[in-house]
């Protein structure tokens, strides 16, 4: 298989690149089929693009002989519309979509969105609340005792007891509030082949309990003997770690809070599928199993994923105007001209949850996989030469941090990059160096962006600069977006960020790098505001900085508790949970909670704006520098 079939009718296993999976009776019959053997419901719309988990996993499906239809943002309120397809005979599969529902829904000051991308014409209120628990009870009103099984985002970081942000409150595994029969959590291929093909031969989804990347639940046995209810098939030497119950983790006590933090560091140390243990959490009478993550894709599965027969477009239905008066799905327009090379990350950023759901390891695709989909992208007809990015969650890791990793699995206590990088980890971009120039030189490609994140503090360690001139020389315009995220050591360390003095170590190297290029670019950061250990005091050193080099930012980004990061934790229960007092406990961290604290801190970064001069004065007063208002100006 590969993406030049996309320009054809058919692909290399003969199957049209021009039908999209059915979303209708109608479509069904066409085929010939009187059943589905999944039922995929989304949150997002349907777009055939393997950015999008529906058509990635219901692709997948189809080449491995099941049938597979979508019900893409359903009407949530009404029954009859998980119906549209008819019962499965395998099972339904349920996804959020590609962003958790409250974070798609809520702003980080959890005011309604006004847009989603993933919907028809960009128009919000089509995605539930908390959409795996709504969704799952519609289909269990519309067909009675069907397997169910959930995944996705909202899933993967959902899986065990967590910090909701939008209620304030901690709540129970998505796995038991939803009552799916089964969860597979990170990157579903291996694992979702695996289930299916036990389903077909007549296993429930309840009694699969022997699958990498899944988690599973039951009523807790009298004798509580949790080791004899694991399957250890999947891993005879990992160890049964019970972990703090949600009854321990959810009072809101400093107790608690502190066995919140424990049980996250646990978690984050077991997500690996290489040396994870097997994690089991209680609720009530019942308990979730955390099987050990399923095996990363091989170069060569990472290809045939990306290459099934997409149509990379939206479905036709969305053609038509929406009621907000616009048509299509926006998020395409991100990811059609983009080549997505890796998966996964060890940039430790405290702020993200990657590692709980595509892993620490990197995955990448080969060089020749990349050529191709480019070749099929200068086919397009709304293609102009421009490749707009090549890249993953970090654009420039294209190998693992260390051989070692290959073997044993990263390691449990220390971190890769962060804020100390392990002397172990190989630094080099020959690879992405040597992929790049091949795509550049693909006929009909007139640049190649790189948009994804680059790790800054990673560039600059590499001794070869062949990286950094070409990055300058040939993948940006003018601008460069990088994420230095605040200018406070103490702040940084907790977003696990390399320094300060490293970020101005790269403004240097690259203002030198595009001297020598006689190029006039500009470096645009970002920072996030009232992240847990950042108060006024932090903030007064971000906007001193700005001042300083003149730059102030026309954006910046509201600290965003998401279920399932460091920072989220760290937020909720004000503890920094790699960090022990004397006595044991974890030490405190100072957390700016509140809508007026994070208004005063935005105020502050963007000191130059005349509606945030009494913002500017009451955070001066605050802290005791009325002396530097004149100066901020």
């Amino acid at each position: 298989m590969n993406n030049s079939a996309a320009n054809s009718n058919t692909n290399s296993n003969g199957i049209s690149t021009d039908v999209f999976l059915p979303i209708s009776s109608e479509d069904m019959k066409k085929r010939g089929w009187e059943q589905c053997d999944f039922v995929f419901v989304s949150g997002d719309a349907y777009v055939d693009h393997p950015s999008f988990a529906a058509a990635l996993l219901g692709r997948l499906l189809e080449a491995h002989g099941y049938k597979v239809g979508i019900i893409a943002q359903p009407d949530y309120k009404n029954a009859e519309a998980f119906k549209v397809l008819g019962r499965p005979r395998l099972a339904f599969l349920v996804s959020a979509g590609a962003m958790d529902s409250m974070v798609s829904n809520y702003t980080a000051n959890n005011k309604p969105r006004s847009e989603d991308s993933y919907a028809h014409g960009g128009e919000a209120g089509h995605r539930p609340d908390r959409a795996l628990i709504t969704y799952v009870a519609k289909i269990r009103e519309a067909y009675k005792g069907v397997d169910v099984l959930v995944g996705g985002i909202e899933g993967s970081l959902r899986r065990f007891t967590h910090y909701d942000y939008w209620s304030n409150k901690v709540r129970k595994s998505i796995l038991l509030d939803c009552k799916a029969d089964l969860l597979m959590y990170g990157m579903g291929e291996h694992s979702m082949i695996e289930i299916a093909d036990k389903l077909a031969s007549g296993i429930p989804a309840r009694q699969i309990h022997d699958v990498r990347g899944t988690c599973w639940w039951g009523s807790i046995p009298k004798e509580k003997d949790f080791e004899a209810l694991v399957d250890k098939s999947i891993n005879p030497t990992a160890k049964v770690i019970v972990l703090p119950s949600f009854e321990e983790i959810s009072q809101n006590t400093p107790q608690s809070k502190q066995k919140f933090a424990e049980s996250f560091v646990i978690q984050e140390q077991n997500t690996d599928a290489l040396n994870a243990d097997y994690l089991i959490e209680t609720a009530d009478t019942r308990f979730v199993v955390q099987n050990p993550p399923a095996l990363p894709l091989t170069t060569k599965e990472f290809d045939e994923v990306m290459e099934l027969p997409y149509t990379r477009k939206w479905h036709p239905c969305y053609d038509k105007k929406a009621p907000n008066g616009k048509s299509g799905v926006p998020a395409l327009a991100e990811v059609l001209f983009s080549l997505t090379s890796v998966r996964g990350c060890y940039g430790a950023c405290s702020f993200c949850a990657i590692t709980f759901h595509q892993g620490r390891r990197i995955q990448a695709r080969s060089h020749d996989s990349l050529v191709k989909e480019a070749e099929a992208l200068t086919h397009h007809p709304q293609f102009k030469g421009y490749i707009h990015d090549v890249g993953g969650p970090t654009a420039n890791f294209r190998q693992p941090a260390c051989q070692k990793q290959l073997k044993a699995g990263v390691c449990k206590n220390r971190q890769c990059l962060g804020t100390e990088p392990c002397p172990n980890l190989e630094v080099s971009h020959k690879d992405y160096v040597e992929l790049l120039g091949k795509l550049r030189a693909v006929p009909g490609v007139k640049k190649v962006f790189i948009r994804s994140g680059i790790r800054f503090d990673y560039l600059i360690m590499d001794k070869d600069k062949h990286f950094l001139e070409d990055l300058c020389r040939y993948h940006i315009s003018g601008q460069l977006k990088v994420a230095p995220e605040n200018t406070n050591d103490k702040v940084l360390a907790l977003m696990r960020k390399s320094n300060h003095s490293t970020y101005v170590q790269f403004e240097k190297e690259y203002a030198q790098m595009n001297k020598k290029l006689q190029l006039k670019q500009y470096i645009v950061p970002y920072y996030i505001v009232a992240h847990p250990g950042c108060g006024l005091k932090e903030a007064l050193d971000t906007a001193l900085y700005l001042k300083k080099t003149g730059f102030v930012p026309d954006q910046i980004q509201d600290f965003y508790p998401t279920p399932g990061s460091l920072s989220t934790c760290q937020y909720y229960t004000e503890l920094d949970p790699y960090s022990r007092n004397s006595d044991g406990t974890f030490k405190h961290i100072y957390v700016a909670k509140g809508a007026r604290e994070r208004r005063l801190q935005r105020a502050l970064i963007q000191f130059n704006r005349p509606e945030n001069r009494p913002l500017v004065r009451e955070a001066l007063e605050k802290i005791g520098r009325k002396d530097l208002f004149n100066m901020l100006r």
